[in-house]
């Protein structure tokens, strides 16, 4: 296939590149080359290209900026993936979109199914819930990937965090009534890569298996990387920060399992792979 990626110099960009370039054409762009908040230049390039499917994984995830960004947040998180399911309807070609936890409002006592009613706290969730909007709205052929905590190699991530203060504190303060699946991005890749050979469209949540608080994930980066700092469990409300979370954020991976893919492996499996890849 000839697949174009969006946002391809990203964390999740660097390994659907690594996990599909063994047997597919890929065209990768960036904000540079492809701005998926310009309409007509959007329309053009794709219909140029003509790919046989489009994985959107660009994104303004910075979700505290969005809070004072929210113009930023919706041209590339609703109106951006507007015109690329615009695109993709023009051509018939699938998109694949990544969304997020945050589509909901994190107050729920199991994890979360696809068809669960969404209600996003923040502009940030609120900007990607429009985007899956515009894609139900706009093509028939799509799946909508929803994830989350992502952490992978390349870019900023919690582990990677956890791990830098570790160098210069015996103490941190790890937040423990926010709770999620981490999810390393080469096997969300994998995931990716696994869903795009079928035509099983629809809407996926897709994470490792298992879950924890954050702080219980700090603990175990600790364990695995034989660091040695004291983690100290605290309220989120303890840290001033513009954007509220949702606090109970793990998501069921129904709709993959129905359709008989392999449930990802265990988080903390995961995390040894990277914790061995970076140290």
């Amino acid at each position: 296939m000839k697949i174009l990626i969006t946002g391809s110099n990203g964390m999740l960009g660097h390994d659907l590149e690594e996990v599909l370039k063994i047997n597919h054409e890929l065209i990768l762009t960036t904000s540079k080359t492809l701005d998926i908040t310009d309409k007509k230049y959007v329309m053009d390039f794709i219909c140029e290209k003509k790919p046989d499917i489009v994985i959107n994984s660009a994104a303004y995830t910075d979700v505290d900026a969005c809070e004072e960004n929210h113009d930023i947040a919706y041209s590339v998180n609703g109106q951006g993936v507007r015109n690329l399911a615009l695109a993709c309807n023009e051509l018939n070609c699938p998109l694949v979109h990544i969304s997020t936890d945050y589509v909901f409002n994190g107050k729920n006592n199991r994890p979360w199914v696809e068809d669960d009613e969404i209600g996003p706290i923040n502009v940030y969730g609120k900007s990607k819930l429009e985007g899956e909007e515009a894609i139900l709205e706009i093509l028939d052929k799509y799946f909508i990937v929803r994830t989350a905590w992502l952490y992978g190699v390349n870019g900023k991530n919690f582990p990677k965090t956890m791990l830098g203060l570790a160098q210069d504190h015996s103490e941190i303060t790890v937040v423990y009534d926010e709770v999620g699946s981490p999810t390393y991005t080469p096997d969300l890749a994998y995931g990716i890569s696994q869903l795009i050979e079928t035509d099983y469209y629809g809407i996926y949540h897709l994470t490792n298996s298992g879950s924890c608080s954050w702080c219980e994930f700090a603990r175990y980066i600790f364990e695995v990387a034989d660091v040695n700092v004291n983690v100290i469990p605290v309220t989120a409300s303890k840290f001033s920060r513009p954007a509220l979370r949702p606090s109970y954020s793990v998501l069921e991976n129904k709709n993959w399992i129905k359709n008989g893919f392999k449930p990802l492996r265990s988080y903390k499996d995961a995390l040894k792979e990277y914790i061995g890849l970076i140290k």
